[in-house]
Parts: structure tokens; C-alpha cells; sequence
């Protein structure tokens, strides 16, 4: 198990407005899986997803990430489990516009202090899982979406991180670049990591390990018909 949520909820204040963005909730995530969480827009899954990458806090349970108390751990703290053990890839890709592909892949090597022949290493590995070799001088205006996205994995993988969480990865894709992407997430749960996407795709379900549904803050597993085996 890499994290849990012991009814964990979270709410915030906006003027003498409470919006309840996530009912209290229990979720575990597990090592080798592909877990997607789904629901319409507005709905709390972003704010899961947040959750589970210690970006925010809990308003109340408890949330565990790879044995570590969420709850207990101050900013700094955070920000290292984060840099250390989860990987983000976005649906904007948010690559670096004056990096090319290969010094965008570098740059959280280069927040953790990496040698650089240790990073170069790590770099060229992810590259190749990738397939993206060719293109590691190319600028981000350069490459397709479908690269870029590619692109994006790489720098998340390249820190060797246990949770890998991905905000709509697809959106900004075409079909057949989807699912050369949701492949590629699906190889890295193959290979052990805990992978957590985001979506609003129906047809990603055939893709995920387990899936869960989100309306109105509300968190109900559902069971996965779609799957192919």
C-alpha cells in the first residue's frame, strides 16, 4: 500500500461560504496498480488528486503516503516527500518552454542535487522508456502533443518515484495518441508503480486496474466491467 485516506474530507471557506469540495472518504492505493478516478467537472476529483499528491491538507481523517502521516508533516516536509516518491503529469504537459525535452527531464534531478553523470544516467533511461531519444534536443514548441505528453512522463519518472499521479493526461490528445499514452501508463503499473488518473473519459476504463467515482464531493468504487484482461 503506498497511501491511504481514513476519512479524510476536505472543505474550504470562501467568504462566510463552506464548500465541502470531497466528502469524508477511505481509499487505499496500491503498488502495481492503475487506479482511475472519474466523474464530471467540479465534482472533487482534482481535490483527491491533490490530496494524494500532499499538495493540500486534509480538512478531516487521516492520509498516510508511503507510511508517513500527511497530517503531521509541515511544508517542508511536503515538499520533499513530494520531489522523493510521487510524480506529476499534467494535462498541459507543463514542460519548460526554453528547456529542451532532455533539460526538462533533468530539472527535478537537478532539484535533488544528482551528480550530473548519476542524472544523465536516469535521464537517458526515461528517455528510452519513452521512446524519445531522438527528439531529447528538440524545444517543447517542437514536439506533437502526443510527444510532449511523452515527454512529461519521463521527467515524472525519472526521480524513480512509488506514486505517479496524472490530471487528465489525455485531454489534449487525439485518440490514437491517448492510447499510446494510457499504454505507457499502464507498463509503468506493470512494472510496480501506484498510478492515479484523472479523468472525465469513459473510455479510459479499459485501461485501469480499479476504478472510482466522484459526484458532488461524494467517492463510491465502482466495479470495472470495462476492463480488458
Amino acid at each position: 500500500m503506498i497511501a491511504r485516506l481514513e476519512g479524510v474530507s476536505k472543505e474550504y471557506h470562501v467568504g462566510d461560504q463552506q464548500i465541502v469540495a470531497l466528502e469524508e472518504t477511505d481509499l487505499t492505493m496500491k503498488v502495481g496498480e492503475l487506479l482511475l478516478i472519474i466523474g464530471p467537472s467540479g465534482s472533487g476529483k482534482t481535490t483527491l488528486l491533490s490530496l494524494l499528491g500532499c499538495v493540500i491538507y486534509p480538512t478531516t481523517g487521516k492520509l498516510w503516503v508511503d507510511d508517513l502521516l500527511v497530517n503531521d508533516l509541515n511544508q517542508k516536509e511536503l515538499a520533499k516527500l513530494r520531489l522523493n516518491t510521487i510524480g506529476f503529469i499534467f494535462q498541459n504537459f507543463n514542460l519548460l518552454a526554453p528547456l529542451t525535452a532532455e533539460e526538462n527531464v533533468m530539472m527535478p534531478l537537478i532539484l535533488k542535487g544528482m551528480n550530473k553523470k548519476e542524472a544523465q544516467q536516469k535521464v537517458d533511461e526515461s528517455l528510452h522508456f519513452v521512446g524519445m531519444q531522438d527528439r531529447r534536443r528538440n524545444l517543447p514548441k517542437e514536439l506533437s502533443g502526443g510527444q510532449q505528453q511523452r515527454i512529461a512522463i519521463a521527467r515524472a519518472l525519472v526521480t524513480d518515484p512509488k506514486l505517479i499521479l496524472c490530471d487528465e493526461p489525455t485531454a489534449s490528445l487525439d485518440k490514437k495518441s491517448m492510447y499510446v499514452i494510457m499504454d505507457e501508463l499502464q507498463s509503468m503499473a506493470n512494472k510496480g508503480k501506484a498510478l492515479a488518473v484523472v479523468t472525465h473519459d469513459p473510455r479510459l476504463k479499459t485501461c485501469a486496474s480499479r476504478v472510482v467515482q466522484i459526484d458532488n464531493g461524494i467517492v463510491s468504487e465502482t466495479t470495472n466491467s470495462s476492463k480488458i484482461i
